[in-house]
């Protein structure tokens, strides 16, 4: 790893390190209780104790979360080739996008309750809602941005639709994909906790955010910042994910991972 790949991890380590160390010494010096806010130690330790049943709750959330993002990358995917290949298709239907986006989850979400019987459906569905926006709307640039001139020369050898699409706007767009695919990431996991709040899932079956919720009842503090920790980590690693994807896909041609990789 080079110099500046260091820093990179480490600036970052060095600063939630010094964050962490001083929210536990001002909790221990000005004697805080645990029930209105635990240190980092007691949120460490009740993490490893109730691990079996966080772990549990997690693994809800993330089935949830990944079906959301994968429903929303191919739904996504296949509008935004429609878009790009009719302009009718396009004016028709992206405003009804943009709305579907703008619209409050929360607000969507009792109707969505109310329709649909099976609650692991209503998560999916308020999930993919979130994510879904990001990812037409970046492919949808991606495939109108391919050059102007680059598409006369495949006019003038006479390229088909299909030769277009798949050498030219399809290879363009993939950028603009994958940093849709990065934000929509971190959105169908939102999605997927808001939906479980709205939805006010529990028992066995139940994800991380009813873990909040059940915490907050009995005044489980600590459990409320596991839980929160599992959160922000896996909201963490699939950012991670999404942008090794991303890098491993475009370092050898694209100017973005090649420039970066220079820096």
């Amino acid at each position: 790893m080079s110099g500046g790949g260091w820093l990179r991890v480490a600036a970052p380590v060095l600063i939630g390190l010094i964050v962490l160390g001083a929210w536990e010494w001002a909790v221990r010096a000005n004697g805080v209780p645990s029930y209105i806010l635990p240190g980092p130690v007691e949120i460490g330790a009740t993490l490893i104790r109730d691990w079996r049943t966080l772990a549990g709750s997690l693994w809800i959330t993330l089935q949830i979360t990944f079906a959301a993002l994968a429903l929303a990358s191919s739904l996504g995917l296949i509008l935004a080739i429609l878009f790009a290949q009719s302009r009718i298709i396009e004016l028709s239907f992206y405003p009804y996008a943009v709305i579907l986006q703008v619209t409050p989850i929360v607000a969507i979400a009792p109707l969505i309750i109310i329709w649909v019987d099976d609650i692991r459906l209503v998560l999916l569905v308020c999930a993919w809602i979130v994510a879904f926006f990001p990812i037409l709307s970046n492919t949808t640039l991606g495939l109108n941005s391919a050059d102007r001139n680059l598409l006369d020369l495949f006019r003038l050898y006479r390229a088909s639709r299909w030769q277009v699409l798949t050498r030219l706007r399809l290879p363009t767009a993939l950028p603009f994909f994958l940093a849709g695919l990065r934000i929509s990431g971190g959105l169908s996991l939102i999605g997927a906790i808001v939906a479980e709040f709205v939805a006010g899932t529990g028992g066995r079956e139940s994800g991380l955010a009813y873990r909040i919720l059940e915490a907050g009842y009995q005044l489980q503090i600590s459990r409320m910042f596991a839980a929160l920790v599992l959160i922000s980590v896996t909201g963490i690693a699939i950012f991670g994910a999404t942008s090794l994807l991303s890098h491993l896909l475009l370092r050898a041609w694209h100017e973005s991972e090649m420039g970066r990789e220079s820096r």
